[in-house]
């Protein structure tokens, strides 16, 4: 428990702590220390969970699926805090950002790491929604930290559409809890998810029907699923780079466990009704059409962060429609992309960073031949790149693979789709990709401070889980996967 307390409440401490530090060198460093910190609480953590099974005690319930994501979350929280220092140091310098401002970005890096982390932990549905809110809130602000008026256009457009979205998850909560009245021993205990999942057969089928539209709209906008998707580009190219990087790689999972989550109680209440797949065919549906759509808007790009940003909208899609899918192949597959793509993004958003700076600009036009200028960034863009394409060995290509083998034995009808979908989300990313990458430098482009310790380690992370997934890894992975499926991978 200790552990846990350690995970998910060091970031609550450090958010308060760095909203009153003066010292900003002091604050960068700060806030890497708490974040390795946090790394540290969800590693133990993960360790006693998989070796003596689930924990529930004093409101949090920590299993297999979302141990897994806390791991991940604390972990590029780490790596991005790293990443975030000197740069964030360099735009306070360049006078884009004030110092006052400085310390709201270190408070809100932290705070916004917190409601993640409580969000994965919390065994109430209640706690889960205000936790979203609260990473909603946190986003805002890191959005508008510029203070340009595109920022803030794009922190109101955040702001409402995703106020919007969580107030439609909030209604689909309620009636969760509705249909619960009458099924539960204790009809108090209606939020509380392992009572739910326990009792998940006796619910009533139409309200939690009901409910599961209203909660894949609502999670679903923060997920980016189309058409509920038109916050995020603006977000990622107006906001700072380590936001993009934490709101892409781990954000979105966010949203997505809390509807797979919710997917679960669904699936027991309907299963002796007419139509036992209503929220697998729902979450297939919203998951291809965004899968699709991403994929061609791929092509319309000028700015690079809202190319990638639509990278994001378009694997979120792929995940949807595996989880939508169900059983165990397809949900293994939809962890593993989980994993890889979180770390393939933040990877890429970091190397888009270093490429904004060292060309002075975001526009994809501007940006030329980077394996000049600077190597290190040009060979990071490059790789990040062909991994998030789903190129082997990467580990993208086993959970695309993975996903493609699950979608051949159940709906073989929409494999033609899925391979049509990766090939122009390929050729979208790639036609850009060649110029920036080796086309002419202009004159006066220079190289930067770049640190790439984070890219290496993620991209490093992705090839070994393309060449070989770990025993303890695929143990945990199937232990998620029994979870979500209800059987075992083999």
């Amino acid at each position: 428990m200790i552990a846990l307390l350690v995970a998910v409440f060091t970031p609550a401490l450090g958010a308060a702590l760095l909203a009153v530090l003066p010292n900003l060198t002091l604050a960068g460093w700060l806030n890497v220390a708490l974040a390795a910190t946090s790394v540290g609480g969800a590693v133990t953590l993960a360790v006693e969970i998989l070796n003596s099974g689930a924990l529930t005690a004093h409101g949090f319930h920590i299993d297999a699926f979302n141990i897994y994501l806390v791991v991940l979350t604390a972990f590029i929280g780490l790596t991005t805090a790293i990443f975030s220092r000197p740069y964030m140091s360099h735009v306070c310098q360049s006078g884009r950002v004030s110092r006052t401002h400085m310390r709201l970005y270190h408070a809100m890096f932290q705070g916004f790491m917190f409601t993640m982390l409580v969000a994965l932990t919390t065994n109430n549905l209640g706690v889960l929604w205000v936790a979203v809110e609260g990473a909603t809130l946190a986003t805002v602000l890191l959005v508008s930290l510029y203070r340009t008026p595109e920022a803030v256009e794009a922190a109101w457009k955040y702001f409402i559409l995703c106020g919007v979205g969580i107030a439609q998850a909030l209604f689909g909560t309620v009636l969760v809890y509705f249909a619960a009245q009458h099924a539960l021993p204790d009809p108090s205990a209606g939020l509380t998810w392992t009572t739910l999942h326990a009792h998940a057969a006796q619910l009533h089928p139409t309200v939690m029907s009901i409910a599961f539209v209203f909660l894949l709209v609502g999670y679903g906008t923060k997920v980016g699923l189309v058409p509920l998707h038109n916050w995020l580009p603006d977000a990622h190219s107006e906001g700072p780079t380590p936001m993009s990087a934490v709101l892409s790689g781990l954000l979105l999972n966010i949203g997505l466990y809390a509807i797979v989550r919710l997917k679960m109680l669904t699936d027991g209440a309907l299963a002796q009704g007419t139509n036992p797949h209503l929220a697998g065919q729902l979450m297939m549906g919203f998951g291809l059409l965004s899968f699709v759509v991403a994929g061609l808007f791929l092509h319309r790009q000028r700015d690079i962060k809202r190319m990638f940003s639509y990278s994001s909208i378009e694997h979120m899609g792929l995940m949807t429609f595996a989880f939508g899918i169900g059983g165990p192949l397809a949900t293994f597959g939809a962890l593993l992309h989980m994993l890889v793509h979180s770390l393939t993004k933040s990877a890429i958003f970091v190397t888009v960073g270093h490429a904004t700076h060292v060309a002075g600009t975001q526009a994809i036009d501007h940006i030329r031949g980077l394996i000049r200028t600077q190597p290190a960034v040009g060979w990071g863009l490059l790789i990040g790149v062909v991994a998030i394409s789903g190129f082997p060995p990467f580990g993208v290509f086993t959970s695309e693979f993975l996903l493609l083998s699950a979608t051949m034995q159940y709906w073989p009808w929409l494999t033609p789709i899925l391979l049509t979908g990766l090939v122009i989300a390929f050729a979208g990313l790639f036609r850009h990709l060649q110029p920036m990458v080796y086309g002419a430098a202009p004159i006066e482009q220079r190289a930067v401070r770049a640190n790439m310790l984070p890219v290496a380690l993620h991209l490093g992370l992705v090839l070994w889980l393309g060449l070989a997934i770990p025993g303890f890894l695929s143990r945990w992975l199937d232990q998620a996967t029994q979870l979500i499926a209800g059987s075992h991978l083999l």
